[in-house]
């Protein structure tokens, strides 16, 4: 496992489903490898993965790049040989020359459509073009975690992908008791749980709370690197009303479930990444849900709850759910009962060996396109 800050998951989507599927692979025998950012002297196993630690440049463009090519160069010196190798986020399409010098098979989880993502120039945004591009011309299998997704790579490039969604964690336990160390009460305040970047519509969530006659609290838990700027505009909009907390990050993963399982409302703001790993946690808390109105987001909700495209049309959603509280929660967990069979970790960890198998045993999508874009 290639490209990512690696394993404990304390950042996002991609660690998430590492240590998910990882673990899991581990239980059922298979030796798992995850390359992390970090310092020498972390733990070298975790969850029965083995862990390879390797520095990175702290600098938003050359971060995730200098740390997988540092990650490749080991793939290449190790004496290990391994089966097959998941390379995460397209940008890292790159270096799968290098790795086919060790004849190993990749598969690469090509994410969303990172070239949206405002934090990225114009030459940022015309790498991740030319990655994705490279991703199917060099990859031997393209993994999509959402059917836009999947849609996307077909109608860009002609290029089949393998749909392998994210798991939704059902939980059975709330822990209503935790929420009280940070003054909570039980279905008494709304909740976002993101990074502070422009694609997750933060800033709009907290304008769009601002104005609203909503009177529960809103519960802001997360931050983001090289985003001072973003973060400094919320911040002013919070200092200005006393019922927005901005908490910053929470890595206590109770307490976070316990967020997410009490909550009035999680209102999602994310809307370029494909599925979500924080919205299915939400669901699978059985936490009423308002979400950005993208397809990405409607594909795991379904049309039975609430979304909104701009700060107007969130004030009247927050207000709704207070009007409705045990309506909302009751409409959330004919939600979570619809996902529970759909987004299963297990299920999708079966589809992770499935590839691999293919993979080991010599089977590619390499020629099945060219990275050429049908539209311009």
């Amino acid at each position: 496992m290639i490209g990512t800050r690696g394993v404990p998951a304390r950042y996002g989507g991609f660690e998430t489903a590492i240590e998910e599927i990882g673990r899991r692979m581990a239980d059922r025998g298979h030796e798992v490898t995850v390359y992390c950012r970090g310092a020498e002297g972390e733990p070298a196993e975790h969850l029965g993965m083995t862990l390879v630690h390797l520095p990175a440049a702290r600098k938003k463009a050359l971060e995730t790049l200098s740390h997988t090519f540092l990650s490749v160069l080991h793939v290449l010196a190790t004496r290990r040989r391994h089966d097959a190798a998941f390379v995460f986020n397209s940008a890292n399409a790159v270096f799968l020359p290098l790795l086919r010098l060790r004849r190993l098979p990749v598969a690469v989880h090509v994410d969303g459509l990172e070239w949206k993502r405002a934090k990225w120039g114009g030459a940022g945004r015309r790498y991740y073009r030319t990655a994705e591009a490279l991703s199917v011309r060099w990859a031997d299998a393209l993994i999509a975690d959402a059917q836009g997704i999947a849609d996307y790579y077909t109608q860009e490039f002609g290029a089949p992908t393998d749909l392998l969604v994210y798991g939704a964690p059902i939980l059975t336990d709330r822990h209503t008791a935790r929420i009280a160390e940070l003054g909570l009460t039980d279905r008494g305040y709304h909740l976002v749980v993101a990074r502070f970047e422009p694609e997750n519509h933060v800033l709009e969530i907290v304008r769009g709370y601002a104005d609203s006659a909503a009177t529960l609290p809103l519960v802001v838990v997360g931050s983001a690197p090289y985003a001072d700027e973003y973060t400094a505009r919320i911040e002013a909009i919070a200092a200005g009303d006393p019922r927005i907390r901005l908490v910053g990050g929470v890595w206590d993963q109770e307490l976070l479930d316990a967020l997410y399982a009490n909550a009035a409302s999680y209102v999602h703001g994310h809307s370029v990444g494909g599925t979500n790993p924080s919205l299915l946690r939400a669901i699978g808390a059985g936490s009423p849900v308002i979400a950005f109105d993208v397809s990405f987001n409607a594909e795991s909700l379904g049309s039975d709850s609430r979304y909104f495209a701009t700060p107007e049309e969130l004030a009247p959603a927050l207000v709704a759910v207070e009007g409705d509280v045990p309506g909302a929660v009751a409409t959330a967990e004919v939600v979570r009962e619809r996902v529970r069979h759909r987004y299963s970790w297990d299920a999708v960890t079966d589809g992770y060996l499935a590839l691999a198998a293919r993979l080991a045993d010599g089977s590619s999508t390499r020629r099945t396109a060219s990275g050429r874009r049908r539209s311009t």
